[in-house]
């Protein structure tokens, strides 16, 4: 399985820039969409709840060995680029706004430029968990 390591902390931003504010986005995501996001017919699924390794130490396959790869530190994107971002996202994308997607649009245009003009997307770093089954 690959994903992000939510465990590691982020390297310093680069200068004149600031954290993408992924939080605020999502609130107003869902004051536009709902509060149970979709990504098709589908909830969007909570990941919080459980590690991905705690749930394969149940199976068959056991404990995973873990290995990391460092994310890169210089992911810097503009409004456009943000907003891009998020409309990329299954739960977000534009054909579930309908009507409002220019109304969400503009509101999250103005989120953003309350923050910065350039923002750091730190993906984290990259979790590697390799599982063989006994």
């Amino acid at each position: 399985m690959i994903s992000h390591d939510p465990t590691a902390p982020p390297p310093p931003a680069p200068p004149g820039t600031s954290p993408i504010p992924h939080d605020e986005i999502r609130q107003l995501i869902t004051s536009f969409l709902g509060s149970e996001l979709r990504s098709g017919r589908r909830l969007v699924a909570d990941y919080s709840v459980e590690r991905f390794e705690r749930t394969l130490e149940r199976t068959s396959f056991g404990p995973p060995r873990r290995a990391v790869a460092p994310g890169r530190p210089d992911i810097v994107r503009d409004v456009d680029g943000v907003v891009a971002g998020c409309l990329s996202m299954s739960y977000a994308a534009p054909h579930l706004f309908g009507a409002r997607l220019d109304e969400f649009v503009a509101a999250l245009r103005h989120l953003l430029q309350r923050h910065a003009p350039r923002f750091w997307d730190w993906p984290g770093d990259t979790e590697l968990l390799i599982a063989t089954r006994r």
